[in-house]
């Protein structure tokens, strides 16, 4: 790094003084990151390094936002934390390559019908002005010998515009196919991005996109709308005691009974770390009440074993806030309802559901 004395300010360049106002910035963002690691007491791989140090250049604004979320909520950056960011953050590159690459072979593919298009506008210009002139030719008088070369003149033309617009045809035709196996692929990368990679429901992008969707539907034509939000009971104890693997385990198990239980048109989602959601338009509380509860017996009879030694690891619980659209409701008003419901559930002991009804008008709980 440049050494910036008093006496050779004036000989420092630009590029140097752009250069060290990056090393300095750069070492600043690293600098937090590993404050962050250590307070968490996360281990300093290369991807956990890579995300918090994201977080602190500020460039992805949606990774900040979520973290920020969690430290409103006094949560420090752990590594279950970390590890879940990452998987949402970091490891989605090879479908954003995809995307990117389908994308680039549709703008390919609309390239070559557009020069193909415009080929054939310049043939049938040609052919167009050589008519015109035949005509003229036509109107005078001409030997028999000179009609007899314009008409092979004329035919060789046309034969020609024949073929120009045959291969125009096959080049469209080609295109169609093209495009529509590329339109293909590029709904099945827009899909992948929305899955959750570990437990293969959809995901936080997935689940905002839904819940906006369903407010603006039930705002609009005034029908129900019930959102569920479940946390598991004591999921750190798992991962602490039995390793991170076990955790994922039970991840996928819970998210797969969530999946067994809700309909077709509801949207069932991983939220963020051990907490998930479901989105269910058209229904009622008392419908979505019996949902819940169903999914909360479920999950509670459902044996945790561990894979590698067939171990029994105890029973898994959940806890359940549920709540309704109201009428001028926005999306964050309805999870914030539907939070402190299962904040509620949290403090009844867990294991349970609990809906608004439950609550009285500053959240606690109803007497």
């Amino acid at each position: 790094m440049p050494a910036f004395s008093a006496g050779r300010l004036d000989k420092v360049t630009e590029r140097e003084i752009v250069a060290d106002e990056e090393f300095l910035r750069a070492w600043r963002y690293g600098d937090t990151a590993i404050k962050m690691l250590k307070k968490g007491v996360v281990p300093p791989y290369p991807q956990f390094y890579e995300l918090l140090y994201t977080y602190a250049s500020g460039v992805n604004p949606a990774l900040n936002a979520r973290i920020n979320e969690r430290f409103s909520k006094g949560d420090v950056p752990d590594t279950e934390l970390v590890d879940v960011l990452c998987d949402e953050f970091l490891r989605h590159s090879g479908a954003e390559e995809r995307l990117t690459s389908v994308s680039e072979e549709i703008a390919n593919s609309v390239e070559a019908v557009h020069e193909a298009i415009d080929n054939a506008t310049l043939n049938a210009s040609h052919y167009s002005g050589l008519l015109q002139t035949a005509t003229g030719d036509l109107e005078l008088e001409m030997s028999r010998e000179e009609l007899s070369a314009l008409s092979a003149r004329l035919l060789s033309e046309t034969r020609k515009m024949q073929t120009a617009n045959n291969e125009l045809e096959e080049k469209l035709d080609a295109s169609r196919e093209n495009i529509l196996t590329l339109k293909k692929e590029l709904e099945e990368v827009r899909r992948e991005s929305m899955i959750d990679p570990l437990t293969k429901i959809y995901n936080r992008k997935r689940f905002d996109t839904g819940l906006t969707e369903a407010v603006e539907v039930a705002e609009e034509n005034g029908e129900a709308l019930t959102l569920l939000l479940l946390d598991i009971d004591h999921f750190k104890k798992f991962n602490d005691t039995y390793s991170h693997q076990v955790g994922d385990q039970v991840l996928r198990l819970v998210a797969m009974t969530m999946n067994n239980c809700v309909r077709s048109d509801d949207l069932a989602a991983r939220y963020g770390g051990e907490e998930f959601a479901v989105i269910m338009p058209q229904t009622e509380m008392r419908q979505a009440l019996k949902v819940a509860e169903n999914m909360r017996r479920m999950i509670e009879a459902r044996d945790l074993l561990k894979r590698s030694t067939n171990e029994k690891l105890g029973n898994l619980t959940v806890s359940i806030g549920a709540a309704s659209y109201r009428a001028g409701d926005s999306e964050s008003s309805l999870i914030e309802r539907a939070d402190k419901c299962l904040y509620q559930a949290k403090n009844q002991g867990r294991n349970c559901v609990v809906d608004e009804s439950r609550l009285s008008k500053d959240g606690t709980e109803a007497a």
